[in-house]
C-alpha cells in the first residue's frame, strides 16, 4: 500500500534524515578530538653488539582527559617508506586501556616506546599523525577536524657515533592568565653536549590522516601542511596590548644570554610572542582572548666538529598547548642565582626564593637533564608568601662541556579552590669546567741538556679524546685566571708548543729540535681541552719555570754592506756562547742562509773556534733583489746519548727596503721589513733614513728618524728639495736591543740601497677597439655558406691616447712603450699580449672577435700608468637582406629572410 505523506511531514522527515547523516559524518571527528601536545625522542642503539642503524624512540602525547577518545595506540611513520602498521604501538603507561597518567588541568600524559632498524645511512624523519586535535584551540580553524602532527629528524652516520636527541624535561601544557605575561621554557637537555637552538614553528597537520598515508593506499610518507588558518598567539585578531614587564629574562628574542639585548616594556605596545633561540624561553606579552592556543617549535641539535663548520644532526618538533583563562590571581616572583661555572667533582648548591604579592603559598620546582643525580628540594613555605629551595649537584667529569647546562626553575602559587594558579619561571645556566692540572714541574732533561722535561700529576678526568695542551713563554707571567676562565688566552703571552693525550704525564720541550736557549727563563702552563661534541676545557695549571745554565749564542747583526745584483755583501755577527757542564766540549758553529723568508737553508760556514763570531757573506749575493735570513746552530758532540745536541737561536734576516714616488711625484713612500730576535721598536732607538741624489752625485745625509715596529716601519719623504726627473738613493739603519744587560746593546743594521726615480707616472690611456666587420660584410654576397670558413679569421684594431690628470699630477712626457693585455670570453683574468712603442695595434688571426683589452703606459724611468678601462670587441653579425620579395605562393621569393 502506498501512502502519500503531507508536504510538511515529508519535509520534516527529509530534514531529520539530513541531520542524522551529518551527525554520522562528524561523530568520529567529535569523538576523536582529544590531542593537546607532544614530541618524539630518539637515541641510537647502546645495547651489547650495538647496531649503528638501530634506533629507539620515546613519544609523549598529552591528551584531554575528559574526552571519550583515548590515546591507547599509535601509528608511527619511520621516514624510510615504512610504518609500524595501523595502531601497532601500544601505550606503555596503562596499556590495558582507558586514560593515561593524569597531570592536572584535564590532561593525561601517554607514553609510547618503539624501535626501528634502518637499511642505510642518511637523514630520516620519524613522525606521528594523531586524529584529532582537541576542540578548544582558537588560533586555527576547526581544530577538532585537523590532525595532530609531530616529527623528529635525525642523521645516521657512523662518524657521529652514539647520538641522543634533545629531551624536553618541562611539560608541554601550561596555563596563562589574560592580561599577564606568560612564560614557558621546555628545559631541553642534550646528553651528548651538542649545541641546541630554538626556532618558532607553525603547528602542522596531515590532511590525508593516518588511513590516507599508511601503505596501502598511501606511501607511508606523510604530506604535511600548516594547520588551516593557523596564526601565532600575538595575531592582531586576538586584540590586547603588552603590559609593563621588566624584559625577556634572556634579553631580546635573539640575544645571547649574558649579552646586551632587549629591555623593559612599559606596556601599551602590540602583543608579542617570542622564543629565545639560545635558551628556548617563550615570552607572551600578554594574552587577551580566552581559549586554547597551540604553537610548535623546533629544537635543533648542532654537532661541533673540530676544523669544520657546525653540523645540524637533528630536529625535535614539539607542539604544545597554552590554555588562557580569566583570572585576577597575580603571578609570584622568583629569584635565582646568577649564571655561573663549577669545577667537575666539586659539590655546589644554589638557593632559590620566591614571593607572592597576594601572600599565597608557593610551590617550587626545577627541570633539568641533570636531575637526577642533581636534586632540588623546597625547604620551607614560611611565611606564607615566601618559599625557599636549594639545588644541589656534584657534576662529574662527564658533565664537562663548552655549552652551559640549563636548570629551569618554576614558582607556582597556590590560590584558593576555583582560582587558577600562575607561575614565574627563570633559567639558570651552569657551565661545568675541568679541574686544573696539578703539580706541574719543569726541570732540565737528563738526556738532552738543551731541553726541559715537564711532569705533572695524573689528571682527574680521563674523558675519551681529551688532550693536554702545553704552553710556554719567556719569563714569568702575571696571568691569574678568573674562577670561570678556562684555557690560556693569547693576552697572557703564552704560546702553545705541544699537545699530548690526557693520560700522559710528561712532555719534553727541545724547541722543535732547535734546543732551548741557555740563560733564558722559560715558564710553562698546561690545561686540558675536551673532545667534541661536548667540548669544554679545564682551568690552567700553575706556572712552572726553569733557567738552563750558561748562555746561548744569539745574533746581533745582519747588516747589508754592499748592494749589488751578484756581488752583494752582508756581515753577520753573533755572541759567544758560555760553555757549561751541560754543554761540554768539543763545540762548533754552523751558519746557514736562506733567500727571503724561505725555510730552505743552505750551509755557508762552519767554525770550531768559539771566538769566531763574525762572518762576512759575499758568495754571489743579490742584495739588490733579495733579503736573506740566517740560521746559526751551536753543537756539542760530547753527549751521554751519543747524538750531537744542537742549540739554535732564533733566526735573523736582513732589512728589506722598498719604495717609490707617489703617482704625482710629490713625495717618496718608503717601507721596510725584517724578522729578527731583537727589538727594533723602542722609541729611544728609532730607525734612521738616509738619502743621496744619484743624479748630482751628492753624499748620503740623514733625512729623518721614525720609531719602528717589531716587523718593520714606514717613512714618507716630503722634502722640498726633491726635484722631478732626478734619481734618489735611500737606505735605512735600524737600532735594536735585547733589553738584556748581559748582551750587546744598540744593534745597528743597514738595509740594502734603493734607487727611486722621482718622476710622475704616465697618465691613464684611453683605449678603443674596432673590428673588421665592415670589410667582411662586403664579401657576403660573393661567397656561399657562413663565415668564417676554414682559414678565415678576424682582426681587432686597437688604438689609444693618453688621458690627462688621471691620476692627478701624471705626466705624458718620456713614454718608452705600451704593454697590451687581453682577456678571452669566459676568462676571468688578463694575459700579456704584446709591447709596442706605437699607439695602435692590430690583433689578428682570431677565430672569435669577443675579446677584451687593456693598455698600460711605461715611461723611460720604468714607471707604469694605471691600466686603461677595459674595451671589448663583439663578434660580427654578417647578413644580407634579399632585394626581391614576391609573396604570391609560387614558392619563389615568398619569404623575406636574411641570408646569414
Amino acid at each position: 500500500m502506498f501512502l502519500q505523506l503531507p508536504i510538511r511531514s515529508e519535509r520534516f522527515l527529509l530534514a531529520l534524515l539530513a541531520s542524522l547523516l551529518v551527525g554520522l559524518i562528524f561523530l568520529p571527528t567529535a569523538r576523536a578530538s582529544h590531542l593537546r601536545a607532544g614530541d618524539i625522542q630518539v637515541k641510537s642503539d647502546t645495547t651489547a653488539g650495538r647496531n649503528p642503524r638501530r634506533f629507539f624512540f620515546k613519544m609523549i602525547l598529552y591528551t584531554e582527559a575528559s574526552s571519550a577518545a583515548k590515546a591507547e595506540k599509535a601509528t608511527i611513520f619511520f621516514g624510510d617508506g615504512t610504518s609500524t602498521g595501523l595502531n601497532e604501538i601500544i601505550r606503555a603507561n596503562n596499556p590495558s586501556g582507558g586514560n593515561g597518567t593524569p597531570v592536572g588541568n584535564d590532561t593525561d600524559i601517554n607514553v609510547f616506546y618503539f624501535e626501528h632498524t634502518y637499511n642505510a645511512i642518511g637523514t630520516y624523519t620519524v613522525s606521528y599523525i594523531g586524529e584529532y586535535r582537541n576542540g578548544c584551540v582558537i588560533n586555527m580553524t576547526r581544530p577538532d577536524a585537523q590532525t595532530f602532527y609531530i616529527r623528529t629528524t635525525f642523521v645516521i652516520d657512523p662518524a657521529l657515533g652514539i647520538n641522543r636527541s634533545p629531551v624536553l624535561k618541562a611539560p608541554a601544557i601550561d596555563l596563562a592568565a589574560r592580561g599577564q605575561v606568560f612564560l614557558h621554557n621546555p628545559a631541553a637537555y642534550d646528553a651528548d653536549g651538542d649545541s641546541l637552538a630554538y626556532v618558532r614553528f607553525e603547528s602542522r597537520q596531515v590532511a590525508l590522516g593516518v588511513d590516507g598515508t599508511i601503505s596501502p593506499p598511501g606511501t607511508n610518507q606523510p604530506v604535511v601542511t600548516i594547520c588551516t588558518d593557523f596564526v601565532y598567539p600575538d595575531a592582531s585578531r586576538f586584540g590586547g596590548t603588552t603590559v609593563a614587564f621588566g624584559g625577556n629574562p634572556s634579553g631580546s628574542p635573539d640575544a645571547e644570554p649574558g649579552k646586551a639585548g632587549g629591555g623593559p616594556d612599559p606596556g601599551g605596545n602590540p602583543v608579542t610572542f617570542t622564543q629565545n633561540k639560545y635558551t628556548g624561553q617563550i615570552v607572551w606579552n600578554a594574552p587577551n582572548t580566552l581559549g586554547c592556543y597551540n604553537v610548535a617549535f623546533i629544537v635543533e641539535e648542532w654537532r661541533r666538529i673540530p676544523g669544520a663548520p657546525a653540523r645540524r644532526i637533528g630536529q625535535v618538533v614539539r607542539d604544545m598547548q597554552i590554555i588562557v583563562r580569566a583570572s585576577t590571581n597575580l603571578r609570584p616572583s622568583l629569584v635565582i642565582p646568577t649564571d655561573t661555572c663549577v669545577v667537575a667533582g666539586t659539590p655546589f648548591k644554589g638557593n632559590v626564593t620566591a614571593t607572592d604579592p597576594e601572600n599565597r603559598p608557593i610551590t617550587l620546582a626545577a627541570y633539568s637533564g641533570v636531575i637526577p643525580p642533581a636534586t632540588f628540594r623546597q625547604l620551607s613555605n614560611s611565611p606564607a608568601n615566601r618559599a625557599r629551595g636549594v639545588f644541589n649537584w656534584t657534576p662529574s667529569c662527564a658533565n664537562i662541556a663548552s655549552e652551559p647546562t640549563q636548570v629551569v626553575f618554576k614558582a607556582t602559587d597556590q590560590p584558593p579552590t576555583g582560582v587558577d594558579p600562575f607561575i614565574d619561571e627563570k633559567v639558570w645556566r651552569i657551565t661545568v669546567i675541568g679541574p686544573a692540572p696539578k703539580n706541574l714541574v719543569a726541570q732540565r732533561s737528563t738526556t738532552n741538556p738543551a731541553a726541559a722535561l715537564l711532569t705533572w700529576d695524573a689528571y682527574t678526568c680521563q674523558n675519551p679524546g681529551a688532550q693536554i695542551l702545553i704552553y710556554r713563554k719567556e719569563n714569568p707571567s702575571s696571568f691569574t685566571p678568573g674562577p670561570c676562565e678556562t684555557g690560556i688566552p693569547a693576552s697572557s703571552g703564552f704560546v702553545q708548543i705541544g699537545t699530548v693525550a690526557v693520560g700522559q704525564r710528561s712532555f719534553l720541550d727541545d724547541r722543535n729540535g732547535q734546543g732551548l736557549e741557555r740563560g733564558k727563563n722559560y715558564c710553562y702552563r698546561i690545561y686540558v681541552a675536551f673532545a667534541r661534541p661536548a667540548g669544554g676545557a679545564s682551568l690552567a695549571s700553575g706556572e712552572a719555570c726553569i733557567t738552563l745554565d750558561g748562555a746561548s749564542t744569539v745574533f746581533t747583526n745582519v747588516t747589508v754592506d754592499r748592494t749589488d745584483v751578484s756581488n752583494g755583501q752582508i756581515t753577520v755577527r753573533w755572541t759567544k756562547p758560555r760553555s757549561t757542564t751541560t754543554f761540554p766540549l768539543p763545540l762548533r758553529y754552523r751558519l746557514s742562509r736562506a733567500v727571503g723568508t724561505s725555510a730552505a737553508f743552505d750551509s755557508v760556514y762552519t767554525a770550531f773556534n768559539l771566538n769566531d763570531t763574525v762572518y762576512v757573506d759575499q758568495k754571489g749575493l743579490n742584495t739588490q733583489a733579495n733579503a736573506y735570513t740566517y740560521k746559526l746552530e751551536f753543537f756539542t758532540n760530547n753527549n751521554p746519548s751519543g747524538k750531537p745536541v744542537p742549540e739554535t737561536p732564533p733566526t735573523a734576516s736582513s732589512v728589506r727596503l722598498s719604495g717609490q714616488a707617489n703617482d704625482g711625484a710629490t713625495q717618496v713612500d718608503l717601507a721596510w721589513t725584517y724578522t729578527v730576535p731583537w727589538d727594533n721598536s723602542t722609541a729611544s732607538r728609532p730607525t734612521t733614513i738616509y738619502r743621496r741624489n744619484v743624479t748630482t752625485g751628492s753624499a748620503y745625509v740623514a733625512i729623518g728618524t721614525v720609531q719602528g715596529t717589531l716587523t718593520g716601519g714606514r717613512y714618507t719623504d716630503r722634502s722640498t728639495t726633491l726635484v722631478q726627473g732626478q734619481t734618489y738613493r735611500y737606505y735605512v739603519q735600524t737600532n735594536g736591543t735585547y733589553n738584556n744587560p748581559k748582551l750587546p746593546d744598540r744593534l745597528f743594521n743597514n738595509s740594502q740601497e734603493l734607487d727611486v726615480e722621482y718622476t710622475p707616472v704616465p697618465c691613464k690611456p684611453v683605449l678603443t677597439v674596432d673590428n673588421n666587420c665592415e670589410a667582411l660584410s662586403a664579401t657576403v654576397l660573393t661567397r656561399p655558406g657562413v663565415f668564417p670558413r676554414p682559414g678565415e679569421t678576424y682582426t681587432n684594431s686597437l688604438s689609444w691616447q693618453l688621458g690627462s690628470n688621471s691620476p692627478a699630477g701624471c705626466d705624458n712626457t718620456g713614454i718608452d712603450h705600451y704593454d697590451i693585455f687581453y682577456r678571452l670570453e669566459g676568462s676571468a683574468s688578463y694575459q700579456f699580449l704584446a709591447s709596442t712603442k706605437e699607439t695602435t695595434y692590430a690583433h689578428g688571426n682570431l677565430t672569435t672577435q669577443t675579446v677584451c683589452y687593456t693598455v698600460q703606459a711605461i715611461n723611460t724611468f720604468g714607471r707604469r700608468s694605471l691600466q686603461s678601462d677595459s674595451a671589448c670587441a663583439d663578434n660580427c653579425l654578417l647578413f644580407v637582406l634579399p632585394n626581391i620579395f614576391t609573396p604570391n605562393g609560387d614558392g619563389i621569393n615568398d619569404t623575406f629572410r636574411p641570408k646569414v
